[in-house]
């Protein structure tokens, strides 16, 4: 039996790499990160030229009708380039609506985030982390949202947010649209500056109600716990290269560092803790699609690992490169960055080791 790669999703990984090595080095991302948006329309049209805002979406609605796996084969690569924007937020979105939405809203929406004239993106953290449906606190009612959700993907940027809410149904999805009158969004200063963070706040906010309830809300997410997890591996594998590199370039005492015992073996651990968990995200993001009963589980096992992995090559890959790897000119604090994000967004490691245990019924 193959478990392997199609020959199509080599292709796809190939040709978004492809892409990002030409149209996104890091003197871009550097530029697109400290500019006042934060988010490159130029970048941006050329990952919806790909198909990259389609991948999941089905054909009927104009997307290529693929599943998660290779929603996460591109966020692996948009991992490994440090890529600006708001991929995260729009993947999420997209499942949403697949999840949630009745046909009049996917006939609306789908094509439009397919083509990239419209950018939909997510609202679900609420206050001190909580990421659980069973703590929100938005409230819907009469067809208006009142709450806040202090970590909403560039907000200011989306035509729609979908909003997770409560009303006396439970936990559900509601969708809320650019300019809705008393929505106010606050800009936010974050670690991770390649990915843009905005607190809504909601008081008696127009919202049209997706269907799906509480399982749409958590399928979401679940599609963005391994979402993060493929962030995290290859902006894993992104510090073990570099690491490579730098150890078979920097001399001290007449010869490369790469030579010296206790830096192959720093290396080699960091490449034998990475290697295997491509297969944890690659099953993870199977089961979302094709083993539904067990894909909650599974996310939160991805989540869990690979915020702790990424966290750890990022401190890893900072002391082989000694005093360098602490400086803003050298480009690997972009990855430690982005490892502070995907370790928190969502939940953190804690969080989903105690609920993978809860579903295994430990």
């Amino acid at each position: 039996m193959d478990f392997g790669l199609s020959e199509e999703q080599v292709l796809l990984k190939s040709t978004i790499k492809r892409f990002l090595d030409e149209q996104c080095p890091t003197t871009r991302v550097r530029a697109i990160m400290e500019s006042d948006s934060g988010h490159d329309s130029g970048l941006w049209k050329g990952l919806v030229d790909l198909g990259v805002t389609g991948l999941n979406i089905p054909a009927a609605y104009g997307g290529s009708g693929l599943e998660l796996l290779d929603v996460a084969l591109a966020a692996e690569e948009l991992g490994y380039a440090a890529t600006p924007g708001p991929f995260l937020g729009s993947a999420m979105a997209t499942v949403a609506l697949i999840e949630g939405a009745d046909a009049a809203q996917r006939e609306r929406w789908l094509p439009r985030i397919a083509d990239g004239s419209a950018l939909v993106t997510v609202a679900f953290g609420e206050d001190e982390s909580q990421w659980e449906p069973a703590h929100y606190t938005t409230r819907a009612s009469g067809g208006t949202l009142t709450g806040t959700k202090p970590f909403v993907p560039y907000a200011d940027a989306a035509d729609a947010i979908i909003v997770a809410a409560v009303d006396d149904a439970g936990p559900g999805l509601w969708l809320v649209e650019r300019g809705a009158p008393g929505m106010d969004i606050i800009s936010l200063k974050l670690v991770d500056m390649t990915r843009r963070l905005h607190g809504v706040r909601f008081a008696g906010t127009p919202a049209t109600k997706l269907g799906g309830s509480g399982s749409a809300v958590q399928r979401t997410l679940d599609a963005g716990c391994v979402l993060i997890a493929a962030d995290a591996y290859g902006g894993s594998r992104r510090c073990l290269d570099m690491s490579v590199q730098y150890a078979m370039q920097r001399e001290q005492f007449g010869q490369v560092i790469g030579a010296f015992q206790a830096v192959k073996h720093q290396i080699a651990n960091l490449a034998c803790e990475i290697e295997p968990s491509l297969a944890l995200y690659w099953y993870a993001a199977h089961a979302f699609d094709r083993i539904r009963d067990k894909s909650e589980r599974h996310a939160a096992l991805v989540k869990a690992h690979m915020s702790d992995l990424y966290d750890r090559a990022t401190r890893d890959a900072t002391e082989l490169h000694g005093g360098i790897g602490f400086t803003w000119e050298f480009d690997l604090h972009l990855w430690f960055r982005r490892a502070v994000f995907d370790r928190s967004f969502l939940g953190d490691a804690a969080l989903h080791r105690a609920r993978a245990a809860t579903l295994a019924g430990w």
